[in-house]
């Protein structure tokens, strides 16, 4: 099979498509005939380098986290799927894979995958695998977002962002999304009540907010202190500042810096898919490349500046 690997550690130019073997699915595993996958910071990270102390310095290593396809082989003890479903899932972000969801086949363990939404093809399902379960865990679990209550999505264009502008929508939160300028028109189209430039607007200009979504990873105190009373506040965009502000911040109790790793399972998958199904929750993708462009894909993730998803078209 056809497969994309990262060959040594640093820029998009050291991922390849190579050819190898198909793997085979073990006990509670399924292998998944892939259609689409999607471009994350998580892939971008692993490539450079960022999380050697987790995964190892073992290379060729596979890329790619999220996917859509069709199951074609059942390992033992599966119970719930069978050959020819429509399925979605990830790779777990934490472990070393040869080859991932970049690749013309995938293992998965079956608790990691759950039936695709009807209604959408491979390429949208794949643009939201990670986006909208991350969005869903964000706002319902990390921050336990209410109806009526006040949302600033920030980085509101990107992947998560237009996944969280919508579902902070559709759970009732007054959404205010902060991006560019130029994607204002699209993100009240999907359900943003305010748009804030971003270019042009402090946050010293803003708020005060019950809940702070951040996909950007920086300025996190003064993001922070447009809470309101009660507040609480999220980001999914890590790095070492990032990570030295979460921690400093413990000290505001309820309204500290929360972050969390999306790792989601078949439960939260199916919700996610309910949302799609129900057209709370649709899918934004800014282009689409084929596997064996997954350099230039990796490098218009990395220049940003898009409203929603860079999609890998991986078979038809």
């Amino acid at each position: 099979m056809k497969a994309a690997q990262i060959m040594s550690f640093g820029t998009p130019d050291v991922l390849r498509v190579t050819e190898t073997e198909t793997p085979t699915p073990g006990a509670g595993e399924v292998l998944v005939a892939v259609e689409a996958s999607s471009v994350n910071g998580h892939d971008t990270m692993v490539r450079a380098g960022g999380l050697k102390l987790v995964l190892g310095r073992k290379v060729p290593m596979g890329t790619g986290l999220d996917f859509a396809g069709v199951v074609v082989e059942i390992g033992t003890g599966v119970a719930g799927f069978r050959a020819g479903d429509r399925v979605w899932g990830m790779v777990h972000p934490r472990r070393r894979h040869t080859t991932a969801a970049a690749a013309e086949y995938v293992v998965v363990a079956a608790d990691r995958i759950g039936l695709a939404p009807a209604g959408v093809s491979a390429i949208e399902a794949a643009s939201l695998v990670v986006t909208g379960s991350t969005a869903l865990i964000a706002l319902r679990e990390s921050v336990g977002l209410a109806g009526g209550e006040r949302v600033l999505v920030r980085g509101a264009a990107g992947g998560v962002g237009t996944a969280a502008v919508q579902l902070a929508h559709a759970m009732g939160g007054h959404v205010t999304a902060l991006a560019r300028g130029r994607h204002a028109a699209a993100l009240r189209d999907l359900g943003a009540d305010e748009v804030l430039d971003y270019g042009t607007t402090t946050a010293e200009e803003i708020g005060p907010f019950d809940v702070i979504l951040d996909t950007v990873g920086s300025e996190l105190n003064c993001y922070r202190s447009r809470l309101a009373k009660g507040g609480r506040m999220v980001t999914v965009g890590l790095s070492a500042p990032a990570l030295a502000a979460i921690a400093a911040s413990a000290i505001h109790g309820s309204r500290r810096i929360r972050t969390f790793s999306a790792n989601p399972g078949s439960a939260v998958l199916d919700d996610t898919a309910d949302y799609v199904t129900s057209g709370a929750l649709r899918p934004i993708v800014h282009s689409v490349y084929p596997l064996a462009d997954i350099a230039a894909a990796h490098q218009a993730f990395e220049h940003g500046g898009v409203l929603g998803k860079h999609v890998l078209a991986v078979s038809s």
